[in-house]
């Protein structure tokens, strides 16, 4: 069953550069994430999806008495047909993100998570970074 995560972001030091976002109106916990959301935005402008939401909700892995016990996609991505994926934008896979990631996919095998890695991003950005004005450029 999701629930509704905290509205305040938790703070783990495991990311990279938080901070509000004038452009966005939200906290996004790194530059990568921020950037998505610009994108996201795009999309949104252009019809190609319905709505985007940050954090929006949190997994919890029934059962599992130890480790990741928990999973908030950094996305939920509401499609125009309707249809809801999660996004999740990494920059590199931890073992507990995949930890996080398998878990998910074992207890809930409905739901359908997009993987945002580096060669995603780097896409986006030569193809859409010079449309979005406060798109950063982040070294790779």
């Amino acid at each position: 069953m999701a629930i509704n995560p905290n509205k305040f972001p938790r703070t783990t030091g495991r990311r990279g550069k938080g901070g509000f976002r004038e452009d966005l109106g939200i906290y996004l916990r790194s530059t990568w994430e921020a950037n998505y959301a610009r994108y996201l935005d795009f999309l949104l402008k252009a019809g190609e999806i319905r709505s985007w939401e940050y954090e929006a909700e949190t997994f919890e892995f029934n059962g599992i008495k130890r480790g990741n016990r928990f999973y908030t996609p950094d996305f939920k991505v509401i499609n125009r047909d309707g249809s809801t994926e999660y996004h999740e934008v990494k920059g590199w896979m931890d073992p507990r993100s995949a930890t996080k990631l398998k878990r998910m996919a074992h207890f809930y095998p409905e739901i359908k998570i997009v993987l945002v890695d580096q060669k995603q991003m780097l896409s986006i950005h030569r193809t859409a970074g010079n449309l979005m004005p406060k798109w950063v450029v982040v070294s790779t």
